[in-house]
């Protein structure tokens, strides 16, 4: 198949890119399916929806320009229909004639006449990780995750935010007691210069803890599940310690279901191999963060970091015994949308196909390089739990690294109602700038 290009040239402050390369002939499949370019030129697409009407809408992150922005596809392309939306906007949903925006701290509806209404605000989003994409359950109140604050648990200089939030922590969804573990760190704030900082877990930056110190729980609980009427009223608490549930979705048995990203090796309490999650939610339950991942204890030896003291509890009594995850994946995948199958000739009916955007290494890995994972839509069969690669470049890497044409950072995975899937690609980065125009979305259908 021939090459395919984007078809506007990509520029950022002030430099222009090559453009985007794009072969579909680079992307392995199982037999029987085919792969196309659906969209091109694309600026950070991050959530791709389908109205009732069968019309297509896409989230822009808005985080190259600080606009996040809702597109709908025309006769003429992608027309801009709402925007001014706080980066990163997260997820755009159509509920009951409304489009329903998550971006930083607030979720606002967009009315059929054009006007925004804020319906929550003030969500505990100014950390590491975002209040993120709503769903409808059938009970019609609306869903959606809220990220936590730190990588772990606990406030340190891997937290540049610190400078403009400096009281600002991970809060937790029941009363808590802590151990009283703390974490020496050299300052970084201008107010601190030079200082040695000992800060604890679930308090500010510079605040030390002590063994049996209670933290009482809250309803805008960071790495919770919440859920409110379509007005945004009677906002409650549904569960919590994950880290950070980026996509929900309920299948055909109105199931909820999370991914969510596990642990980095860094800050000041870094935590190695810590796998990416496919979680059942359950109401009432807590899913372990900040001392379980993938189910396990974070005092196991394989999460111990090369040269670093081995991970410790934080909580001195844990709320329960944590559930274990549908599907575990590999550290740094970056588990991102998916959508359940309900095509028979697509694949097995309820099969979860999930869109991994790949690892932020070096930053997240203590400074190791890039792990060959993500990058690539899996599909989970969700009675086994196994997960199996289904859409993967032939050489394993982001197109990037090849000078491939092939997909970069696949960022979510959905079902139209024809029963083609299509992948929203990110785009491309020049260092850790996102590359306006590199965003892609590609369709996958059985040949």
């Amino acid at each position: 198949m021939a090459d395919q290009y984007v078809q506007e040239q990509a520029w950022t402050n002030g430099e222009q890119f090559p453009q985007r390369r794009l072969v579909p002939d680079d992307i392995m499949l199982p037999p029987g399916y085919k792969i196309e370019v659906f969209a091109t030129g694309l600026t950070t697409p991050i959530n791709l929806t389908f109205t009732e009407e069968g019309e297509m809408l896409v989230a822009d992150s808005g985080i190259t320009d600080g606009n996040g922005k809702v597109l709908k596809l025309t006769e003429q392309g992608f027309t801009v229909i709402a925007d001014g939306f706080h980066p990163p906007l997260t997820g755009i949903t159509e509920y009951e004639g409304n489009i329903y925006v998550a971006h930083r701290g607030y979720v606002t509806i967009v009315q059929p006449d054009g006007t925004k209404k804020d319906i929550i605000e003030g969500l505990p989003s100014n950390g590491d990780h975002h209040n993120n994409r709503v769903v409808f359950g059938p009970d019609r109140k609306m869903y959606f995750g809220q990220g936590t604050a730190t990588n772990s648990g606990v406030v340190g200089k891997d937290n540049d935010w610190v400078k403009k939030h400096p009281f600002f922590h991970d809060y937790p969804g029941s009363r808590i007691t802590l151990r009283g573990e703390n974490f020496q760190t050299s300052s970084f704030l201008n107010d601190f210069q030079d200082r040695v900082i000992q800060t604890g877990a679930y308090v500010p930056f510079g605040v030390e803890t002590y063994p049996g110190k209670l933290v009482d729980g809250v309803t805008r609980a960071s790495g919770s599940i919440l859920r409110a009427n379509p007005d945004g009223s009677d906002l409650e608490l549904v569960a919590w310690g994950l880290r950070n549930p980026f996509r929900l979705r309920f299948d055909r048995n109105n199931r909820l279901f999370a991914s969510n990203h596990g642990m980095d090796e860094r800050g000041s309490r870094p935590v190695a191999n810590s796998p990416d999650e496919f979680q059942w939610i359950r109401p009432g339950l807590w899913y372990g963060f900040p001392d379980y991942t993938g189910g396990m204890p974070v005092t196991m030896p394989q999460f111990r970091p090369e040269g670093k003291p081995q991970p410790e509890f934080l909580l001195a009594a844990h709320p329960m015994q944590p559930p274990r995850p549908v599907a575990n994946f590999p550290p740094h995948s970056a588990t991102m949308g998916f959508s359940f199958n309900e095509n028979p000739s697509f694949a097995p009916i309820g099969d979860a196909f999930i869109a991994e955007f790949g690892s932020e290494a070096p930053e997240t890995t203590g400074g190791k390089p890039s792990p060959l994972v993500g990058h690539r839509i899996s599909r989970i069969d969700m009675i086994t739990g196994q997960v199996y690669p289904f859409a993967i470049n032939r050489t394993g890497l982001p197109a990037s690294k090849t000078n491939g044409g092939g997909l970069e950072r696949p960022i979510d995975a959905v079902f139209s109602a024809s029963g083609s899937l299509y992948i929203l690609d990110f785009g491309q980065f020049s260092d850790e700038n996102a590359i306006p125009g590199t965003g892609v979305i590609w369709k996958i259908d059985v040949e």
